[in-house]
């Protein structure tokens, strides 16, 4: 059974590794294929093809579901409810919305975002908007969150924004009794009024509704590094304690009134009580496979089977696929199996049976270095001190702060007044627990970071682990210590001396490029920042960074101080070594000591050589113009970058650095507005190929159309990241090679 639900499983998993998803004619074939492997008995084949057809049929429904062309960009009169906790910050207001009644196909969900709305937006209410969509899009970069994967698997169908004119209407407000949603979003006001002014408020509803968007980033950095962020999600861990802490107090209450069958009853109890919890968390993914997983081993008491750990991992993963599919393009799905699985074998079968420090010191290092390579292929980081830190964490979250959060929302039920002592006493735990924590994250070497690795290391080190932690007495249990080292010493893609790689980063609208020679790295200003926990340093650059494996910037450099160039650098400069910043407004970064960019800086890196060509001493009225531009040369080819300029910096660089213009990649002036890009511009710099940073159906609607027109009767070649994701040129002797992160590293979830 086990390896016959592996093999579905496996068909699945090849199915999201697609670009595009099959034709009918192929889905026919691998329905012939399906129905010979069952007749011939061959099981394991006939499951692996009905993996693929059930992630083939639930990938194209699911696709289908997606927003119309033809509605994109409209105003749509809409009504339906608000599902999930709202987000806050700021500028604006973002939640889920689940429409009811519409005169346009619309299925699943919509994210919706509302500015400057004076508009308390609360889960479980029933609003009439009028709403501006567009399909599901994300910035696509190397290394980076891959937001439309997100989106798709969580079935929302279309992003926009709510407009003010015609005014919305509130129709309705579920009460806490009507609502899953309308109760969390009680418990979650009760908890921000209880905690008021508490930098533990965001940990309370993480661990209390599954809500994590209140953590600040400090508390992320430190519970990354110290290897204990896990803790932070209503997962297995937290359900499974809770329905465990039923099962026993009900089986000693049925035990006590002499109740027939107590542990029928214990564990309909416990999987209640869990029933319960997860809904509160909203019935996230790692909520739902552990309620799976407890559900399976519940029946499994119930119906007094003698069923194995391994059968019930096997049938709960199975489970989980048929109801979600998609489940295996998230990390926690492989972190949260390969968790318990790496437990269970540690500590199962054995002759002798360890004390009981040792047994939990055990598997809080077995655990560690078991999800060590998922961790270091999903997020480049793997924390050295988790062993420490869990062993100090994991008791006081697990049998202190989360019965505790369990317990105060019952007393919500009852009492405000009784809640809030306890709500008091989380805090006081939390704090302490933070302290330690975070004295542990400044340890040197907390945590290791790692340029990605390519996915065939995963399974090879998940077995090399395995063996190595398998039962003393089998032999050669050394070879695992082979299998881990693809994981640690994967050749990474070096430059060679004269060559030179731009990655003209995805940022939505705005810039951000990375410029890599053999030993050197320049970032060419930082993307936007949208509010304090979002801004494209933290969640494009640095990503970008920890991808390549570049540990250090030579230079940030920033164009001029229009947020969507300058926004990303504070977060840049808190998380990545930099050695000098180099910008045309100064007095924005003056902590950080920058140097002025003035035209004549000049150096040379592994035979590349930098050049700034513009500002001169300020020479222009507006920020725009004062834009920093780079030329960056190797022996036969190089790139141009402009910032913001327009049309009047160009014509100043016409007249005084004209020889200095010519370029084989130039990165459109001003994302290509009709303000820049002028005729006589691109006839000096004669670009084999036109980059440009420009957000998907943005605002400005860059690039404006007259200025294409003027690249096509110029017979320039553009890109758009918009469109492409990530570009990527390198320069290598003679040739320009190009790669672009949507088209050649796309799936089939990624809007073409």
């Amino acid at each position: 059974m086990v390896f016959s639900i592996l093999s579905f499983v496996s068909g699945i998993i090849l199915v999201q590794q697609f670009s595009v998803l099959p034709e009918i004619h192929w889905l026919m074939l691998l329905w012939v294929v399906s129905g010979l492997a069952l007749f011939f008995r061959l099981w394991r084949l006939m499951f692996f093809t009905i993996g693929l057809l059930w992630a083939c049929y639930f990938a194209s429904f699911r696709m289908g579901d997606r927003l119309a062309d033809h509605l994109e960009g409209e105003h749509l009169h809409i009504q339906g409810q608000v599902v999930g906790l709202p987000q806050y910050d700021d500028r604006r207001v973002r939640f889920d919305f689940l429409v009811t009644q519409s005169d346009y196909q619309l299925r699943g969900k919509l994210r919706l975002s509302w500015y400057s709305t004076e508009q308390i937006i609360k889960a479980g209410q029933h609003w009439q908007l009028t709403v501006k969509l567009k399909k599901p899009h994300g910035r696509l970069n190397p290394g980076g969150f891959d937001y439309e994967r997100w989106l798709f698997t969580q079935n929302i169908v279309a992003t926009g924004y709510v407009r003010n004119n015609p005014p919305a209407a509130l129709l309705a407000t579920a009460t806490p009794w009507q609502s899953f949603s309308a109760l969390r979003q009680t418990i979650a006001d009760q908890i921000s009024l209880m905690l008021a002014g508490r930098s533990s408020v965001g940990l309370v509803k993480a661990l209390t509704l599954g809500d994590k968007h209140e953590i600040n980033e400090k508390q992320w950095d430190v519970f990354r590094k110290t290897g204990s962020i896990h803790l932070l999600a209503i997962s297995g861990l937290h359900i499974g304690l809770i329905a465990g802490l039923s099962y026993f107090l009900m089986l000693k209450i049925a035990l006590m009134f002499s109740v027939l069958s107590p542990q029928k009853v214990s564990a309909i109890s416990a999987v209640l009580v869990a029933l319960f919890y997860s809904a509160l968390a909203g019935f996230s993914l790692p909520t739902q496979r552990a309620l799976i997983m407890l559900i399976v081993a519940m029946m499994a008491i119930t119906l007094q089977r003698n069923i194995s750990i391994r059968n019930t991992l096997a049938l709960a993963m199975f489970a989980v696929l048929i109801i979600d599919p998609l489940a295996v393009l998230s990390a926690g799905f492989w972190l949260s199996f390969l968790a318990v699985s790496l437990i269970a074998y540690s500590t199962a079968g054995r002759l002798a049976k360890p004390g009981y420090w040792l047994a939990v010191t055990k598997i809080h290092c077995v655990t560690a270095i078991g999800l060590s390579p998922l961790l270091l292929f999903y997020f480049q980081q793997v924390s050295v001190i988790a062993p420490l830190a869990n062993f100090i964490a994991v008791p006081v979250i697990s049998l202190l702060v989360v019965p505790l959060c369990f317990l105060a929302v019952v007393l919500l039920f009852i009492s405000g007044s009784l809640a809030q002592p306890v709500f008091l006493l989380i805090d006081q735990i939390l704090q302490l627990l933070w302290t330690v924590l975070a004295v542990m994250a400044d340890f040197p070497l907390a945590a290791i970071t790692t340029a990605s690795k390519p996915f065939y290391v995963v399974p090879l080190a998940v077995i090399g682990l395995f063996i190595l932690i398998a039962p003393r007495g089998i032999p050669a249990r050394w070879l695992g210590c082979v299998m881990l080292l693809p994981l640690f010493f994967v050749k990474q893609d070096k430059l060679d001396d004269g060559d030179a790689r731009l990655t003209l980063l995805d940022v939505g609208q705005g810039l951000s490029a990375v410029i890599e020679t053999t030993n050197h790295g320049l970032i060419f200003d930082t993307g936007a920042r949208y509010s304090e926990h979002n801004n494209m340093g933290r969640s494009v650059v640095i990503p970008y960074l920890k991808h390549r494996g570049i540990e250090g910037i030579d230079v940030l450099l920033i164009s001029h101080g229009d947020n969507d160039h300058i926004g990303g650098a504070e977060s840049i400069l808190e998380q990545a070594k930099v050695d000098s910043i180099i910008t045309s407004v100064p007095a924005l970064l003056e902590k950080y000591q920058p140097i002025a960019c003035q035209r004549g800086q000049r150096w040379v890196w592994d035979g590349i050589v930098f050049e700034i060509l513009s500002p001169f001493q300020n020479s222009f009225n507006d920020e725009n113009n004062n834009s920093c531009v780079l030329k960056v040369s190797a022996k036969h080819k190089s790139f141009l970058l402009t910032g913001d300029i327009e049309k009047q910096a160009e014509y100043w660089l016409l007249e005084n650095q004209a020889d200095k213009l010519a370029s084989d990649v130039l990165l459109a002036p001003h994302h290509g507005s009709k303000t820049s890009s002028s005729q006589a511009f691109l006839q000096q710099v004669n670009p084999a190929m036109i980059l440009i940073p420009a957000g998907y159906r943005n605002r400005f609607s860059f690039p404006h159309q007259p200025v294409l027109d003027r690249y096509k009767k110029l017979n320039m070649a553009w890109m758009n990241t918009a469109d492409k994701g990530a570009i990527t040129v390198e320069l290598k002797n003679k040739q320009i090679t190009v790669e672009t992160m949507r088209e050649d590293n796309g799936h089939y979830w990624n809007l073409k």
